[in-house]
């Protein structure tokens, strides 16, 4: 899988990945990666979305593989990873496969790896952004989710945030805590902003992450 990136950024800095929610591209993290000029900023296209190619097959193990591939061909030994919603599974996902190469995580709107009860919409009318075959797959998936998962946080040692969006995000508000709570250095933040946290409240969510990693080893 060959993933079409954007980056900024020196080689020389310490490296931050952005990883954007399902039918969304990197492109939504630019008004983001501006704020963080000291980090090299790396924000993919993952597979099915924007100009990244279609796939056969969509999973979260394979969005994983994905970026480990993608660290390798940009020779990032440890990175930061920032994910919203879907983005944030692949994070957690990935952090718990390959921990050594991950320094921290943020984590905003990441489902919780908990049965969501979520349901598959209507496809939109039209040409789409992204391969709409993916939102079967990963909605099986989150409704779905191994039940050894708080074993599997609670091994997951990267310093990590966790960012809620409150009353208004349809995902479930306690489960962040509980999830929080599985994890050995994560915390929680709640931004009232519903899923589009770095979105809507782009100053709150920026003001939050570089709070949290001034207290991280780059």
């Amino acid at each position: 899988m060959t993933l079409f990136t954007r980056t900024w950024g020196s080689s020389d800095r310490p490296a931050m990945v952005l990883l954007h929610g399902a039918s969304a591209n990197g492109g939504t993290w630019e008004e983001f990666a501006g704020r963080f000029g000291d980090w090299r900023r790396i924000a993919p296209d993952l597979r099915g979305h924007g100009r990244s190619p279609r796939a056969e097959a969509y999973s979260f193990d394979l969005f994983a593989d994905d970026l480990h591939g993608l660290l390798d061909a940009y020779d990032v030994e440890r990175a930061v990873l920032v994910g919203h919603s879907m983005g944030g599974v692949v994070a957690y996902r990935y952090a718990e496969r390959h921990p050594e190469r991950v320094t921290a995580m943020v984590l905003e709107e990441a489902p919780p790896p908990v049965p969501l009860g979520l349901q598959l919409a209507e496809r939109p009318a039209g040409e789409l952004d992204y391969d709409w075959a993916l939102r079967p797959a990963i909605i099986a998936e989150l409704n779905a989710p191994d039940p050894d998962w708080p074993a599997r946080l609670a091994a997951i040692e990267a310093p990590t945030l966790i960012v809620a969006g409150g009353e208004r995000s349809h995902l479930p508000q306690a489960e962040f805590a509980a999830m929080a709570g599985f994890m050995p250095a994560a915390e929680l933040v709640t931004i009232d902003a519903g899923h589009l946290v770095h979105q809507h409240r782009p100053d709150d969510f920026a003001a939050a992450v570089e709070t949290f990693l001034s207290h991280t080893n780059r």
